[in-house]
């Protein structure tokens, strides 16, 4: 008996964030042990498995992902106070669009054809200069199911 859920849902996460073109690398497991000093591997994405729930036929996911590019604050005088001097609006703009291509290929796209389905809503939370070099971007924490994988009555 074995399942490889957790493998499965993970590359199916990480392929569709590839696919996008504003990210270049998919990273998973704790963020404290993640080196987000490497600027070469910005736009950033990075899958947290914070819980499965074991239910009939299926493994609930609640899985958050982490959206994020480096911010570049430019040297000119702020002539704009809405934007700012940086890219913060145009970072929000572009990862939450990576956010928003992972949900609907989970809710009715070729995700959800594969049976990685999302259940329930999207909760997207902007963050700015969260780590030790400046980054913003989005985390958005979902679930989703999966099909359990385990035959009992073989």
């Amino acid at each position: 008996m074995s399942s490889r859920g957790f493998y499965d849902i993970t590359e199916k996460i990480k392929e569709t964030l590839l696919n996008s073109p504003h990210c270049n690398t998919v990273t998973t497991g704790d963020f404290t042990k993640l080196d987000l000093a490497k600027q070469t591997m910005y736009p950033l994405s990075h899958i947290i498995i914070n819980n499965v729930s074991q239910e009939e036929q299926v493994l609930r996911f609640n899985i958050s992902v982490a959206c994020m590019d480096l911010v570049d604050v430019n040297k000119n005088e702020t002539v704009d106070v809405f934007i700012g001097n940086n890219n913060e609006h145009d970072i929000l703009n572009t990862q939450l669009a990576v956010l928003n291509e992972l949900v609907e290929r989970l809710r009715s796209g070729n995700l959800y054809t594969q049976k990685y389905q999302l259940d329930g809503v999207v909760n997207c939370e902007p963050f700015y200069d969260r780590f030790d070099n400046e980054v913003a971007g989005w985390v958005g924490t979902m679930d989703i199911l999966i099909d359990n994988g385990i035959n009992i009555c073989t």
